[in-house]
């Protein structure tokens, strides 16, 4: 049960990563945040995101060899 529960929080994690990933890279392509604040906000939603995802991958490996 709570390698299932962990295993949907890293999917949901990673799903997470590419949407911040692919609006970023929408966001830098459009060229109108001169600034690069916005840019730059979600490049550390990608990094915390990503943190999170490897963390529920290690909690998955660990449930794996129990």
């Amino acid at each position: 049960m709570m390698n299932q529960i962990a295993l949907i929080g890293m999917i949901v994690a990673m799903i997470g990563v590419v949407a911040v990933l692919g609006t970023g890279l929408v966001t830098m392509a459009r060229g109108k945040d001169m600034t690069g604040e916005k840019t730059n906000k979600l490049m550390w939603w990608r990094v915390y995101l990503q943190a999170i995802a490897l963390a529920f991958f290690a909690l998955v490996m660990f449930l794996a060899k129990k």
